[in-house]
């Protein structure tokens, strides 16, 4: 294996490594959070002390406006895992507040019409 080759790998173990650095290595989030349910900055979220190096912070920031799960993963370019435990913290310190969009009730249609929108989204990050 070339040296370039050696290097790169080590980036990218480090650069997988970070996010999980953030969560303290948990992959699981203390709430069960869907892909597709919808994350908002809360009163309390907005006037917490804001650091760029604190993806916690950032989580706040990107959610000022309502955004997906999938969309807050996207932007941080990290796994889904990650994000959902970020989220959950954020939710336990009631900085955001997160929306199902499915409930019990929801039709086929309207469960299809979900998955069609944010594949979309998906697409359009």
């Amino acid at each position: 294996m070339s040296e370039a080759r050696r290097r790169e790998g080590g980036r990218h173990a480090a650069s997988l490594a970070r996010p999980y650095a953030w969560t303290a290595g948990r992959t699981r989030p203390a709430v069960d959070l869907p892909v597709e349910a919808l994350v908002e900055t809360t009163i309390e979220g907005r006037t917490a002390p804001y650091s760029a190096t604190n993806p916690l912070a950032v989580v706040t920031q990107l959610c000022l406006h309502q955004r997906s799960v999938a969309e807050v993963a996207a932007h941080l370019n990290v796994p889904l895992g990650v994000a959902r435990v970020l989220i959950g913290d954020l939710l336990s310190a009631r900085q955001v507040s997160v929306r199902d969009t499915l409930t019990e009730d929801t039709s086929w249609d309207e469960r299809n019409d979900l998955l069609e929108r944010v594949l979309s989204g998906l697409r359009a990050l």
